[in-house]
């Protein structure tokens, strides 16, 4: 299976790309029989249903990206030589051996070859794809804008306590994007009833601070907490349910106003 999905624009096209690392659940046989336990093969890191929750920007004029193995395999959110994003605290690496809450995530954990093969085969085909998103974007535009949407549990963790706000914005203090970008989205997202955080305790990961810092491109992270569309003990259910087109109505608003505000930067 390759390890992504783009969804070009079907309006005219904004420069606007959009990023959904951790919403894939692919992970083959062989590697699935390696997880430690029914808990972990049940995928509880993933970002449920995002790819689904934003379908709506292509129409919006917006390219979307988004994974389709799960981070369990590869984390592309997560620097290629493992370095560390968050110095001193608590991280997942490329591979990670444990969730967020401590579980071991591995039976038989992965070895050298098995993170260079899928670092390979996952991690590299999905940056050098949106690496060229964004170098179409600039040629044509003369710039490039970048949003990676994730999405979490709001229950305590290693990183955390427990979430009580709803977004959670992220441009490595205030280094990845302008203010017009951040307070934009902000805006609208409160504008929309939702509490909004910048920088705490969600920062930005590798996609926002690598390519935030490369020549005429913007980035910015979006954290959601999962209870804002799904149940958080049921996600099987997300899709179809009211609180999901809720999330994705209220969504398809904000993101109007920030295309109007990408636009308006163009």
């Amino acid at each position: 299976m390759e390890p992504f999905i783009i969804r070009p624009a079907t309006a005219d096209r904004i420069p606007l790309v959009v990023s959904i690392p951790h919403t894939g659940t692919y992970i083959p046989d062989d590697v699935r029989a390696r997880l430690a336990s029914d808990a972990m093969r049940a995928l509880p890191m993933t970002d449920w249903h995002l790819h689904s929750l934003y379908d709506f920007l292509p129409e919006l004029g917006v390219t979307t990206i988004h994974a389709t193995w799960s981070r369990f395999v590869a984390d592309l959110n997560r620097p290629p030589d493992g370095k560390a994003l968050y110095p001193g605290r608590f991280e997942t690496g490329i591979v990670a051996h444990e969730t967020f809450w401590g579980d071991a995530i591995w039976d038989e954990a992965p070895g050298d070859e098995d993170v260079a093969q899928w670092r390979s085969q996952v991690h590299a085909p999905y940056h050098a794809r949106l690496a060229e998103l964004l170098d179409e974007t600039r040629q044509r535009f003369g710039r490039a804008v970048l949003i990676d949407a994730h999405s979490v549990a709001s229950r305590a963790s290693r990183l955390h306590g427990e979430l009580e706000d709803d977004i959670y914005l992220g441009n490595r203090d205030e280094t990845t994007c302008g203010a017009w970008l951040i307070d934009s989205v902000q805006a609208a997202m409160e504008e929309a009833g939702l509490r909004v955080v910048r920088n705490h305790p969600y920062k930005g990961g590798y996609i926002t601070t690598h390519y935030g810092g490369l020549e005429n491109v913007e980035s910015l992270q979006i954290e959601m907490v999962q209870r804002v569309y799904m149940d958080e003990d049921d996600p099987g259910t997300a899709v179809g349910s009211e609180r999901f087109a809720r999330a994705k109505e209220m969504l398809a608003g904000v993101f109007e106003t920030v295309v109007a505000a990408v636009q308006e930067r163009s």
